[in-house]
């Protein structure tokens, strides 16, 4: 048997395995499975994001505090004015400072009500993330067991396919067959297809010289689909 029979063979084969991977890949633990965690991702990022923002808001909370026990203590100043105007103040001087003073910390404690608002806001997300988190972990070990037992469900029928191709592998050069399950790795089947007329199945023409090579039972490998052509 030629080296292309054992390989059309082993791929014949393969296309079981591949369509109990693919089977696997479909069923409906795994998928609710692959939902959880990447919800479990989004939300750890989520979280980290809201662990940043709140430290912020810590220290431009601290800062409106400090400004706004700042700005009071200058307007306590002006407590004692009737005593400062008596003593020769302009009067106009310490009323202008002290409606800017007083407009400055109406304008802080707007600035800290909202930071304020914000912290609630931010709090009861992060709870809710956390929350949700928890349930979606319990969702993912639920099912990544649900999973493992689809798995196991068709371990021996993944076990024969196996050997079968085991076997059949023996007959192929060893550079081969590596090259095939490269290509297998990277999601391409059927690995080897003949050549349609003067072309590969996705299309793309081959010059004479190239076909010239399948003469004898040889290969050539297509440029854009990277499968392997033979001639029937």
């Amino acid at each position: 048997m030629s080296t292309i029979q054992d390989l059309l063979e082993y791929q014949k084969v393969d296309g079981e395995l591949r369509r109990i991977e693919q089977e696997l890949a479909s069923s409906d633990a795994r998928k609710r499975m692959l939902q959880a965690k990447s919800f479990i991702k989004t939300a750890e990022s989520r979280i980290a994001a809201q662990d940043n923002r709140a430290m912020e808001i810590k220290k431009i909370r601290d800062d409106l505090i400090a400004r706004v026990e700042e700005t009071s203590r200058a307007i306590a100043e002006f407590a004692d004015i009737d005593e400062i105007v008596e003593g020769g103040g302009d009067v106009s001087f310490y009323k202008k400072n002290a409606q800017q003073l007083t407009e400055r910390l109406r304008a802080l404690k707007g600035e800290l009500s909202r930071l304020l608002a914000e912290i609630e806001s931010l709090s009861a997300e992060y709870k809710k993330m956390m929350e949700q988190g928890k349930q979606m972990n319990k969702q993912y070990k639920e099912y990544a067991e649900r999973f493992k037992e689809v798995q196991a469900s068709r371990a021996a029928e993944i076990a024969d396919v196996n050997a079968r191709l085991e076997e059949i592998g023996r007959r192929i050069p060893p550079e081969i067959l590596e090259r095939y399950k490269q290509k297998r790795r990277e999601r391409i089947f059927p690995v080897l297809v003949p050549l349609a007329g003067d072309m590969c199945v996705c299309g793309m023409d081959f010059p004479l010289a190239q076909r010239g090579k399948l003469a004898g039972g040889g290969v050539i490998e297509c440029e854009n689909c990277h499968r392997f052509i033979y001639k029937a």
